[in-house]
């Protein structure tokens, strides 16, 4: 029987040459869950999950996977996950079925047990219409779906799953999605990496925001949510060059720190109240700044992201 705890880190630490990786990175996650490892491009995600692997070794704190040191016990850890990355690693010219022949029989698996551990995944990964294609023709859900199953041949009990949607139309996200859900019904532990935080949001049962090598909040989506406020002022102006003078009205009408999202020409701010809301929108319409189009909601897992990431920019 599995312990309780999937992964334990405590401090983990990483530098290439003179820069820090990861400073100080330490998680909890519990058996037969999937957690949402969120961070910016460089922030320290791939790092941190490389140490978890036994891909690259920390040169500070420890981390334990179902109890077993990544370092000193790596033999035993990697029989206990499996490691999928953003892109197939497939034979183009073999078919769904051979492809997952192939790897389990380079994992030592008899020709016969092969052939039947190939024909449950393709039973489990939708893919029965397609198991006799070759590769090549998939479409990118196909080879994605197909892409996680080689990864659990042998059933490993935690999964490192990279943004396993990344480049995929909606609907077929939306099938991913529910492969993942499955996989965690059926015992599987999930860390996720994603670019996607609707992603998260809808997959995670526990989320950790790793900023600067350092994880700067955790806790569930609701959690995360409430903690910057209940409602949130979104506003999408006509003309991005006046973005900060849009800003220092939103920040002194609402009193509040107003996040900007240049590449959307986008402010954000976190306020309780619709009247001062409604006041901010018009203020910035008295200025002549031209409002393209706003709304007033509760905080999505995107506002935590900027949030809580400008908030530990700020501290640095």
């Amino acid at each position: 029987m599995l312990p309780t705890i999937a992964i334990e880190a405590d401090s983990l630490g990483k530098k290439f040459g003179n820069v820090n990786a990861v400073s100080d990175i330490s998680l909890s996650i519990p058996t037969g869950s999937v957690c949402g490892l969120l961070g910016a491009n460089g922030a320290g995600k791939t790092t941190t999950v490389r140490m978890l692997a036994t891909l690259i070794r920390p040169d500070s704190g420890s981390a334990r996977i179902f109890g077993r040191d990544v370092v000193r016990q790596a033999t035993a850890v990697r029989s206990m996950i499996a490691v999928t990355g953003q892109y197939a690693s497939l034979d183009e010219d073999l078919t769904a079925e051979q492809n997952l022949e192939l790897f389990a029989t380079l994992r030592g698996f008899g020709r016969r047990a092969a052939r039947s551990r190939a024909h449950e995944l393709i039973e489990q990964f939708g893919l029965s219409h397609a198991a006799s294609r070759p590769v090549s023709g998939f479409s990118g859900g196909m080879r994605r779906r197909l892409d996680i199953a080689t990864s659990l041949i042998s059933a490993p009990p935690l999964l490192f799953l990279d943004e396993p949607t990344t480049g995929l139309d909606p609907t077929t996200r939306t099938q991913m999605w529910a492969v993942v859900r499955d996989l965690v019904d059926n015992g599987t532990t999930v860390l996720l990496t994603t670019q996607y935080l609707d992603e998260a949001d809808k997959l995670s049962d526990s989320i950790v925001l790793i900023d600067g090598g350092r994880v700067v909040a955790e806790g569930t989506a609701r959690s995360l949510k409430e903690r910057i406020g209940t409602r949130t002022l979104h506003v999408q102006l006509e003309d991005r060059s006046r973005m900060r003078e849009a800003a220092e009205i939103m920040g002194a009408t609402l009193s509040a720190d107003v996040v900007q999202i240049p590449a959307e020409g986008a402010l954000s701010a976190i306020t309780s109240e619709p009247g001062r809301a409604a006041y901010a929108v018009s203020q910035l319409e008295s200025a002549g700044i031209e409002v393209a189009d706003f709304s007033f909601q509760r905080p999505t897992l995107d506002d935590v992201f900027f949030a809580m990431t400008t908030r530990e920019s700020a501290r640095t």
